[in-house]
């Protein structure tokens, strides 16, 4: 967990450097893929993500190392052949893992939250998931470890092939001639993102394009008929850790309803979408069915709001980089507490964003609790070490997001109803 929190002091820098380049395009070429709300609700979602694996917050059905172990049938050294084979085999696994998350209803539910945005750039590349809890990814790389992939070359090249699945996130970038015949592009993953009914479920690839040519899921982005971003069943809040479990609720409450006991039991195992014929009478559930005409979410926003929240992110991710800086240091039981709160911290401002009450609570919460644990420990997790009035400043940043909670929840959001009922 070190090393991995280790790369991404170096890959979470890298990836605002290029968020900032797409804005700057964006603008200057009078074309803008962001939204403030949008953007801050997908960064936020990638620490969530970032928090849980950085921790090891997950349960490993088996490993990969242990399959190496047990099956392996010749032992080969790292050559290069046998890198390239690897991300082969990666990649093939993804292929295939990626497509049991649109077709499996209970395998959905962890990859929901990466279709969530209503746009499409960069920005919505880090929406990952926190509900994958059970790891079970290594099943899928059977073939390399029968045949003796040493397993620090999956460990290797596994972070690097989710990070180079970053940069095809964008609208910037038309389609790439030959290119497209061999890797996924940009082009190729807008029509994977897309909701219209031409492209739903195609373009599962990951890095290369052959296996959606191969296993008959491949659609060209077609002129005739522009992407239209996120999911069926909108998400309808900007909180990423609602997101990734509301499909997962919806499974539960349509199994708990639902009166025949074999539905109850197949239905986390049901294509995607399925339900039970008397629970989707009795309790339909609303599905976009004009992906070009549909009230795509938002809510009100002053510009104090939307640079209070930017605010909150950057904060989240300084505090963070700060984490993974002194990872050794802190040590597991602290890093847990450290990652708690801002964990908490974003679940509690991403409801602010939804301009739920519930919002002046939770923000309340972390503050008096942040406060009391620098007063308590006179120190927050060693920041007096690199920094003499660190603990001061993480005492006035607390006392403000208190202020901040009850600002824009009460005050703020009464002005922004009665302009609506002037306007």
């Amino acid at each position: 967990m070190e090393a991995y929190a280790n790369a991404l002091l170096y890959a979470i820098p890298f990836f605002i450097l290029l968020l900032i380049i797409e804005i700057s395009y964006g603008f200057f070429v009078k074309n803008q893929t962001y939204k403030v709300m949008d953007t801050v609700a997908s960064i936020s979602s990638g620490l969530t993500n970032i928090i849980k694996d950085s921790l090891g917050l997950a349960f490993v059905i088996i490993s990969y190392p242990f399959l190496y172990d047990t099956l392996a049938i010749i032992e080969i050294k790292a050559t290069w052949l046998v890198w390239l084979l690897a991300f082969v085999f990666i990649d093939f696994a993804g292929y295939w893992n990626h497509r049991l998350s649109h077709k499996i209803n209970i395998f959905w539910n962890q990859h929901v939250i990466h279709h969530s945005s209503e746009e499409f750039n960069l920005a919505c590349a880090l929406r990952q998931p926190i509900s994958n809890l059970v790891g079970y990814f290594s099943i899928l790389l059977l073939p390399a470890a029968i045949l003796g992939v040493p397993y620090k070359v999956i460990a290797i090249l596994a972070p690097i092939h989710l990070f180079v699945q970053f940069w095809y996130h964008t609208k910037h970038i038309g389609k790439m001639g030959w290119l497209e015949y061999i890797i996924v592009t940009p082009s190729q993953h807008r029509v994977h993102h897309a909701i219209n009914p031409e492209y739903i479920d195609k373009n599962l690839g990951q890095i290369l394009s052959i296996w959606d040519r191969l296993f008959g899921t491949f659609q060209e982005e077609l002129d005739a008929v522009p992407p239209q971003y996120g999911v069926l069943k909108p998400a309808g809040t900007w909180n990423p850790v609602v997101i990734n479990f509301q499909h997962f609720f919806r499974l539960l409450k349509d199994a708990l309803r639902t009166s025949n006991i074999w539905d109850k039991l197949r239905i986390w195992f049901m294509p995607t979408g399925w339900r039970p014929k008397d629970v989707k009478e009795k309790y339909p559930i609303a599905i976009i069915d004009d992906v070009y005409n549909f009230q795509r979410y938002d809510t009100p926003a002053s510009n104090g709001l939307k640079l209070y929240v930017v605010l909150q992110m950057l904060l989240s991710v300084a505090l963070l980089l700060f984490m993974f800086y002194n990872y050794a240091n802190i040590g597991f039981t602290n890093l847990i507490v450290f990652g708690a709160f801002v964990f908490f911290g974003i679940f509690s401002y991403t409801i602010l964003m939804d301009r739920l009450k519930i919002a002046a609570f939770t923000e309340g919460l972390r503050a008096i609790l942040g406060i009391a644990y620098i007063l308590v420990l006179g120190d927050w997790f060693g920041l007096n070490t690199y920094l003499g009035i660190g603990t001061i400043l993480m005492i006035i940043y607390f006392a403000i997001t208190l202020l901040a909670g009850l600002y824009f929840t009460f005050f703020e959001s009464k002005v922004l109803v009665n302009k609506a009922i002037v306007s």
